[in-house]
């Protein structure tokens, strides 16, 4: 049931069907052209989310979510790439890279299992600064590493 309120949202078919049978007032406007990208590219990440989510909570592992992860992918990159040689393409080592440092002048020169300080919370969390969510930030922060011992 939709509730009042501002809305920024795609309406999708259900949506849609729900709008229909509203007894409220609502506003609606055409996606701008010059933002469709960027406003098409996140409803998909939602659904993404979503889909990803439920893939595992019917008992995929993560292998099946990488596998539909680059189904995706190879759905919407330009044709003529076969899934493995595509660059875009979710690594079968299903890791994250975390941090990249120089190996001159840093602890981890002299040190390799000394730890590399992070973040408790993501950063790719907007809620990591503002305790909201749906916000994007583009950080760019200098590592304690580039400095000399």
């Amino acid at each position: 049931m939709l509730k009042p309120g501002l809305y920024e949202q795609i309406i999708n078919k259900e949506l849609e069907e729900e709008l229909l049978h509203t007894d409220k007032l609502s506003q609606t406007a055409p996606i701008d052209e010059e933002e469709a990208a960027k406003v098409l590219s996140k409803y998909i990440a939602q659904v993404a989310e979503q889909g990803l989510a439920q893939l595992k909570d019917n008992g995929g592992k993560l292998q099946d979510q990488i596998a539909l992860a680059n189904r995706m992918i190879q759905t919407i990159l330009p044709e003529g790439k076969e899934e493995e040689d595509n660059p875009e393409s979710v690594a079968e080592r299903a890791e994250q890279l975390l941090a990249l440092i120089d190996r001159k002048n840093n602890i981890q020169a002299v040190n390799e299992k000394a730890a590399i300080i992070r973040p408790e919370t993501s950063i790719a969390q907007s809620s990591l600064f503002t305790g909201a969510q749906n916000l994007t930030y583009n950080l760019e922060t200098p590592c304690c590493n580039d400095r000399p011992i």
